[in-house]
């Protein structure tokens, strides 16, 4: 191939792709470097990990609330995806900028890697300047793979070129400039812009090499980053749960009906939800993990290891946890089985008096490895309930997106002031010195679950057959327990729904109503009545600030 078809004159359109197709593989080498560098500092430090969770700290709670309805469980994949077809986007427009202003558009590169360091830093769960790292470094690798890629598309415009002189025979002929008869003797007329020409073959090897190199950086920093949770995994199949010395009593025979779509009594520990911030689940290794107890009334500070709480006298019980993100009728509710050390016996070895009997603290505040600070009233964590540090759920070790290994939970209180996950510091403070993460987004200080009830079968715009059918679903008002349950149909009468045995208090309440349902469309209506005689409320509230209430119903058609 000669020289001349080498060096092709390239511009318009051509450019312009080219452009963006270097930005495009600028933008996957910043992240893949920075995935690699992160693997250095650590896994929460990379740029799409900072910026999500900045994303999310920063979010306006009805948005939150809005994503979690949309998404439930997905909401954090579907952030995680808007931050990478944003930052697509911007790469492509910075690769299309560099063509004709190439330092601006890498600029434009370390501008971004600057927004991800800033955001690194920023978080709660922040190691300080070192977070930075991976969006920095990245962030140069990118500008100046950039900057490489763009240069070998050759130069536009009569700056590229400048005047060019030809010996013709003796006499100087300057090459580029309007003639006095008229001529412009530019390379290209239509638009009267010279081009150095580029290497198609070069800028190909070069774009290849750098697509290359960026899969193995991106891949060598994912494998790196999994390593660094085996030894946690390890740690949490060493685990041997030892026998609690106070056991939950049986399920009492006939807690669990026989219908068929309704919610199990026991949620196993995959259909369990999950409601966080994390966009990583953190995988803390046992054997290393230490919980400081400390603050106002305490009088012995203590730092508590794994095999501290292990050794302690552990309770089981089977508790029923509520996110105050359910809406009316939601599922992001379940029941399980579980083991820890209880938390009022803990707190009053270290000395600490609930305020009803003197003590200075009516706030404890638990912080999470990864930054979180859940705030719960010291009173209801000390006035006799199952309130635990838990080590088990359903008689296994807490998988990790639970909170392995240890994590808080007290029953009647919805999980955003009670269960704290992955917890490693307990601080005994006050309502007014300080306030927790959601309380600082607007939720309530104090968020005792409110009484609900959903359907579960029929499901919402189900078919069924004329004649019998059954009704059926679960209630909850924890720590106070449900004592009746009402069904109506259409605008009937109230009709007493069959309850099944109650477990405790603490757990929620499968029940059940035969339905002699006539032909035609239908709506069912559900709402229950706690033991201190209070029905819940037909007003829809939403889940700020401190939980959704209101009845729940379905529309059905039975042919």
């Amino acid at each position: 191939m000669d020289d001349d078809a080498r060096h092709e004159p390239l511009r318009g359109i051509k450019r312009l792709s080219l452009g963006a197709l270097s930005g495009l593989l600028a933008g996957y080498a910043a992240i893949a470097v920075a995935e690699l560098v992160s693997a250095a500092v650590r896994p929460e430090s990379g740029p799409v990990i900072a910026v999500g969770g900045a994303a999310i700290d920063r979010t306006p709670p009805a948005v939150k609330d809005w994503a979690i309805r949309q998404f439930g469980t997905n909401d954090k994949l579907v952030l995680q995806l808007g931050i990478l077809a944003v930052l697509t986007a911007l790469a492509l427009v910075l690769g299309m900028l560099a063509t004709r202003w190439r330092l601006v558009g890498s600029l434009g590169v370390l501008a971004f890697g600057v927004v991800g360091a800033l955001a690194a830093t920023g978080r709660p769960d922040s190691s300080g300047v070192s977070d930075a790292l991976p969006s920095v470094v990245g962030a140069v690798a990118g500008a100046c793979l950039l900057y490489w890629l763009v240069g070998r598309l050759g130069r536009t415009g009569r700056a590229a070129h400048g005047p060019r002189t030809t010996n013709t025979g003796g006499t100087g002929v300057v090459e580029g400039d309007a003639r006095a008869d008229g001529g412009a003797t530019s390379a290209h007329p239509e638009d009267g812009l010279g081009d150095s020409g580029w290497d198609r073959r070069g800028f190909i090897l070069a774009a290849t090499a750098a697509a290359a190199a960026s899969t193995g950086a991106g891949l060598a920093g994912r494998a790196l980053n999994g390593s660094q949770g085996q030894s946690a995994v390890a740690s949490r199949k060493d685990v041997v749960l030892p026998a609690p010395s106070s056991k939950a009593a049986p399920v009492p025979k006939g807690a669990a009906l026989r219908i068929k779509d309704i919610s199990p009594f026991m949620t196993p520990n995959g259909d369990f939800y999950r409601v966080d911030t994390a966009l990583v689940v953190p995988k803390v290794d046992a054997t290393s993990w230490r919980l400081r107890i400390h603050g106002k009334g305490v009088a012995r500070e203590r730092t508590l290891s794994f095999d501290d709480l292990l050794k302690m006298p552990l309770i089981e019980r089977n508790i029923t946890l509520t996110c105050v993100s359910n809406e009316v009728g939601g599922p992001y509710v379940g029941n399980a089985r579980w083991i820890g050390v209880r938390l009022a016996d803990l707190l009053r070895e270290c000395g600490v008096q609930p305020p009803s009997k003197g003590g200075p603290a009516d706030q404890l505040v638990a912080r999470s490895v990864d930054g979180m600070t859940i705030g719960s009233p010291v009173d209801d964590v000390m006035d006799g309930r199952d309130a635990m540090l838990a080590v088990g759920m359903n008689g296994q070790p807490l998988p990790f997106e639970h909170g392995f290994p240890v994590r808080m939970l007290v029953p009647g209180l919805y999980g955003y002031v009670s269960a704290c996950k992955w917890i490693q510091d307990i601080e005994l403070t006050t309502f007014d010195a300080y306030d927790p993460y959601w309380v600082k987004r607007d939720w309530a200080q104090r968020a005792p679950i409110k009484t609900q009830s959903r359907i579960d079968t029929p499901k919402p715009f189900a078919r069924p057959k004329s004649g019998a059918v059954m009704v059926g679903g679960v209630a909850w008002a924890q720590h106070r327990g449900i004592d009746k349950v009402e069904v109506r149909v259409d605008d009937g009468p109230w009709e007493e729904a069959r309850l099944a045995a109650e477990d405790t208090r603490d757990t929620w309440r499968q029940w059940s109503y035969a339905w002699d349902a006539p032909k035609g469309g239908h709506t069912l209506t559900v709402r229950a009545t706690d033991r201190t005689g209070e029905t819940q409320t037909e007003k829809r509230a939403p889940t700020i600030p401190d939980g959704a209430s209101g009845w729940h119903s379905v529309v059905v058609t039975v042919d």
